[in-house]
């Protein structure tokens, strides 16, 4: 009797769910960018939040290079039993791939768990440009088409497709400028090299009567500059596609990812809305099945954009 329970404790070990095998490993984040960015940020406040949530240690790990190629890759090709995760921009699953060969397969590589925040970029202009809200700069572009200039983070950012789009959608021609990084244009906007942006890193700016803002580019006001409306609002039919997701490597479970999508809705719902507001972030929660589609409707946008657009990268 006694070894045949022994035997029976054995074997429902040996059985035991992957979901309850998750449950006693730590779990590893990879973050395809160096510490301290946005995607790091963002993973680290994420992370605390979910190993409260979980009763387990979890962890980031920075993998950065190549565009994030790197990390998608190290992740495409880790343990699929929970234990390894992937946090990630929209770029790496919906541009990059368009843009370059990648070691990395966007769609069959990977399962949606999550998307958990959005971006608030914000279409900004020099404060002495000729016009005050969208109608006018719409109308102040096509009357001078092909004066003036848009800056961007770099070719192929999202600060600079949103531009591309944004020419598309309304029928206008800007020019692009790009730069290293966001940070390095600022003063040319500032001077007035540069006529407009479209980013969240001169909200300040706009604050202190800088620059001048002219409409959100997200599906939410910014909670910075409550006046300023969205597209949306200004009847202008579209959304710019900007988040960060959470992804597992295909193959694992999905009752894992169930429960981690579970998690990450009540994770998302309880983080610090001010901590994500100084990321110009909001809560962007959608489950497995509607982040999937989401992805998929993205992917198709931006295919469009850097094709007529002829976007390219060196």
């Amino acid at each position: 009797m006694h070894r045949r329970l022994i035997l029976t404790l054995a074997l429902a070990a040996a059985f035991a769910t992957p979901a309850g095998a998750q449950q006693d490993k730590t779990i590893r984040i990879i973050v395809p960018y160096p510490a301290a960015g946005n995607a790091d940020n963002i993973a680290r406040l994420y992370a605390e939040a979910l190993g409260k949530k979980l009763g387990q240690t979890v962890i980031i790990d920075n993998k950065p290079g190549a565009g994030a190629v790197i990390g998608a890759h190290a992740a495409a090709r880790s343990a699929n039993d929970g234990s390894v995760l992937f946090i990630a921009p929209t770029a790496v699953f919906t541009v990059t791939p368009h843009l370059k060969q990648v070691s990395y397969d966007p769609h069959n590589d990977f399962v949606p768990i999550a998307r958990l925040t959005t971006w608030i970029p914000m279409m900004v202009v020099r404060k002495d440009f000729p016009a005050n809200n969208f109608a006018e700069v719409v109308s102040e572009i096509k009357r001078q088409a092909g004066k003036y200039s848009f800056a961007s983070a770099g070719p192929a950012t999202m600060t600079h497709l949103m531009g591309e789009l944004l020419n598309l959608k309304m029928g206008i021609k800007t020019l692009h400028v790009p730069y290293k990084g966001s940070a390095d244009f600022i003063p040319d906007l500032l001077s007035g090299r540069v006529d407009m942006v479209y980013d969240s890193v001169v909200v300040p700016q706009v604050k202190a009567g800088q620059l001048k803002a002219i409409a959100s580019m997200a599906e939410m006001r910014h909670p910075d500059l409550p006046s300023v409306p969205t597209l949306k609002e200004l009847g202008v039919d579209l959304e710019m596609p900007n988040w960060y997701g959470l992804f597992a490597p295909k193959g694992t479970p999905a009752d894992v990812v169930e429960k981690l999508g579970a998690a990450s809705k009540e994770v998302m719902e309880a983080l610090d809305k001010d901590k994500l507001t100084r990321m110009s972030m909001a809560n962007g929660f959608q489950g497995p099945a509607a982040f999937k589609a989401q992805i998929a409707k993205d992917d198709a946008l931006m295919k469009d954009v850097i094709k007529k657009s002829n976007v390219r990268v060196e």
